[in-house]
Parts: C-alpha cells; structure tokens; sequence
C-alpha cells in the first residue's frame, strides 16, 4: 500500500484548512497514494474554542473533506471536532466534543474517537473533549489499518488491541505538545509502539507553526512536525522535520508474518 502523510499547519479556520486538506488530497492522488492522512486537528488548530466549531460527521465540513475523498478515488484520514452525544448528560453534550478522526473514501466510511485525552504537561484537554472508547480497525485495499491519536501513542495497550483486531498498519495523526526531549519522545514512542504491536506504524503530526514563522502561545499542543513511518521491528523508514512537507512510502505488508514470526510478541503476551 502507498501511503502519504500531510505535514501541515492548520489555522483557527475550518474552511481555509479545507483548501489545505483540498491540496493534500490531490497530491496524495497525484502520487499514485492509496491512504492520505492528515494530522489531528486538521479541521481547527488547538489555541482557540473547538467546542463552537464541532459538527457531525454528516455536517458541511466532513462532507466536504468526504467530497475531496470521493473525488480521488482514496481514502483520507484528516482530525475534526463532533459534539459529543451522550456522555454523562445534556450538558456535558453541550460544553464538550469529540476529537474524531474522519475516515472517509475509497469504499472506506468510518470514524475514531480518541480514546486517551491529554491531561498532561499542563494542558487538560478533558475540559473541552469527551473521550472515546472504541478501537477501529477498517480495510483499505485489503489492508487492516488501525487508528490512534496523539497521546494515545503512550498506551501499547491500545497498538496491541488494535493488532488483535487485525491492524497491519497504524495510523497516528497528532499535534503534538511541544517542550524539551518532547521530539525524541514522539520518535521512541511511535517506534515502542511499532514494537508493541508488530505493525507499521504512520505518526503524521502537525507541522512546528514556528518553522513557518508562527508565533503561538500558551500551552495548548499545536505540533512539532517530524512525521514519520515505522516498520514493525522499529526502523525508522522515512521521516520529515518540524516544517510542512509531505511524505510518501510504499508499505510491503506481507512481512509481518516473517515479522510476527521472529518476534511474536502478541502471541507470547501474559498480561
């Protein structure tokens, strides 16, 4: 399977990030890429209120990054915000969202709901987001790939889950926290967890805003880029830096037998 990463940044406006994942899209097509994946937060960057941008993943943003999908003939993985039905309430459906990812084209129509919230490094992203509690696994051209975001990169309970469940490939959208060793702690965790799992892993973060002459502050985890794809047995097979670039690989996953194999770490789990 030929995959793509996006490394981009995106803005606090969700119809000028369409035209960034409009591009991405095209590109992706345009490089002969089965799977585009864009970052987390793609519809709107962290630093400003994701509550009053969220819609339903048959709203006008989704449907138009579904449109982009259809168009290509791929399938796209871009991060957006949906309320939060359910929860512990009416007003908890109210003041918070879901941090979804959009998994929509080539046959393919399904979403994931982080699971694991960034309450860490002092940023709570449990006062704005509900969490998930599904893994999802789909097909993509006769691939099982799996889904994750961000923080949750730090829980191999969730990578194993998801290779039970048939994942071959994980992808892993995210903007991550910047701040000392945090981009060789983004590298050792999407390598631990290619491990973990014995799966290719595809962390497509968003781009470093400051490597395009950005200036945020606050705290909030607006991306340090360095994208990068894992093999199974944790080789780094390609990577970007902190600014907006692209990346694309072609993934042999018939090695995972051999793989799994030579190290069958799902099979000799005790706990």
């Amino acid at each position: 399977m030929k995959i793509r990463l996006a490394q981009v940044t995106t803005s606090r406006d969700p119809q000028e990030n369409l035209d960034i994942v409009r591009d991405a899209v095209r590109s992706a097509a345009d490089a002969g890429a089965r799977l585009c994946v864009l970052p987390e937060a793609t519809m709107r960057r962290f630093g400003g209120s994701i509550v009053d941008v969220a819609e339903p993943l048959d709203g006008p943003w989704a449907s138009a990054v579904r449109a982009m999908a259809d168009d290509a003939g791929i399938t796209v993985v871009a991060g957006m915000f949906t309320p939060a039905a359910g929860g512990s309430g009416e007003s908890d459906a109210a003041e918070r969202v879901r941090n979804t990812l959009l998994i929509t084209g080539g046959g393919v129509e399904a979403s994931y709901d982080k699971i694991h919230l960034f309450d860490a490094f002092g940023f709570a992203e449990s006062d704005t987001v509900a969490p998930g509690s599904d893994p999802v696994v789909v097909d993509v051209d006769g691939v099982g790939v799996g889904f994750a975001t961000c923080y949750d990169i730090r829980f191999p309970g969730l990578f194993q889950t998801l290779a039970d469940r048939g994942a071959q490939l994980i992808v892993v959208p995210a903007s991550w926290g910047r701040g000392p060793g945090k981009v060789d702690q983004w590298t050792l965790l999407a390598r631990a967890r290619a491990l973990d799992s014995t799966t290719f892993v595809a962390a497509c973060g968003q781009a470093d805003p400051a490597a395009s002459g950005i200036e945020i502050s606050g705290t909030a985890p607006v991306g340090i880029g360095h994208s990068m794809v894992v093999s199974p047995t944790g080789d780094v097979l390609d990577s970007l830096g902190d600014a907006p670039g692209e990346l694309t690989l072609d993934l042999d996953v018939t090695e995972l037998d051999s793989v799994r194999r030579t190290l069958p770490v799902l099979a000799n789990r005790v706990f």
